[in-house]
C-alpha cells in the first residue's frame, strides 16, 4: 500500500486493489470482443467470451469479500466506461480509409460492427448480473458472519450468471433461434459456475492472502445497494 498526502491528510493507494481493478477491466473488454465468435466443442455451442469472462466474476467475488460492495460497484462501472471508450474508438477507426494494399478491412469491420450491440447487451446484462452477484456475496457474508466463502461464491455466481445470460443472449444473438439460444444460455451458466468451482482453491487462497496484506475484511452493514450510488465509498 502506497501512502501520499492529500490536503494535509494521508491517503492510501492499494496496489493489490489497483492490480485487480485493471485485470477486471481487461477481462471485461476482452470478453466482449471474444463474444462475437461462436464455436462448438463436442456438439456444445459456446461463445468465445466463456474463456475469460468467468475471471471477471471471480475478481468481483474477491473485491466484494475483501473491500466490500461499494468499491466493487465502482470498479464495475469503471470497467464499462473503459469498454465504451474502446468500442467508440473502434468505430472511428472503422471510418478511416483503408490502405489499398490491406485486405483485412472486411474482417475488421465485421468484428467491430458487432461490438456496439454486444457492448449494449453486455452493459445491461453485466451491470444487472454483477450487481446481483455482489449483493448476494455481500448479504451472505453478513448472514454467515464471514464463514462459508466457497458457498457464497458459488451461489452468487449462479445468481449473477443467470441474470446476465437471460439479458445478454437475447440482445446480442437475436435471430439465431430460440432453442439454440436457450442451449447457449444454460451451457454458459453451467460451465461458468463449474469454472468457479474448479478454481475455488485458488480464489480462497487469494482472498485470504489479500485480507492479510490489506488488513481489511469489510462487512457491508447499513449500506445502499443502489448500483448508481457511485460516490458512496466511505
Amino acid at each position: 500500500m502506497v501512502n501520499k498526502s492529500v490536503n494535509g491528510r494521508k491517503a492510501s493507494v492499494s496496489v493489490p486493489f489497483l492490480v485487480m481493478s485493471i485485470l477486471f477491466v481487461v477481462c471485461l473488454i476482452a470478453s466482449n470482443l471474444f463474444e462475437t465468435k461462436l464455436f462448438t466443442v463436442c456438439g456444445i455451442s459456446l461463445t468465445g467470451g466463456v474463456i475469460i469472462f468467468p475471471v471477471s466474476y471471480i475478481i468481483n467475488d474477491c473485491l466484494v469479500e475483501v473491500y466490500g460492495y461499494r468499491k466493487s460497484r465502482l470498479v464495475i462501472w469503471m470497467g464499462f466506461a473503459m469498454n465504451f471508450f474502446v468500442v467508440a474508438t473502434a468505430q472511428i477507426v472503422r471510418l478511416l480509409p483503408a490502405s489499398p494494399f490491406w485486405d483485412g478491412g472486411e474482417h475488421f469491420n465485421y468484428i467491430f460492427s458487432l461490438a456496439p450491440r454486444v457492448t449494449l447487451a453486455s452493459l445491461l446484462a453485466f451491470i444487472s448480473g454483477s450487481t446481483v452477484n455482489a449483493m448476494i456475496m455481500s448479504k451472505m457474508k453478513v448472514a454467515q458472519k464471514g464463514r462459508g466463502f466457497s458457498l457464497r461464491a458459488i451461489v452468487s455466481t449462479i445468481g449473477g450468471e443467470g441474470v446476465d445470460s437471460l439479458i445478454f443472449f437475447p440482445i446480442a444473438f437475436w435471430g439465431i433461434g430460440t432453442v439454440e439460444m436457450a442451449r447457449l444460455m444454460v451451457t454458459q451458466i453451467v460451465l461458468k459456475t463449474a469454472y468457479e468451482i474448479v478454481i475455488l482453491p485458488l480464489t480462497n487462497f487469494c482472498v485470504n492472502r489479500l485480507k492479510k496484506i490489506e488488513g481489511e475484511d469489510v462487512y457491508d452493514t447499513n449500506i445502499s445497494y443502489n448500483p448508481f450510488k457511485l460516490k458512496d465509498l466511505q
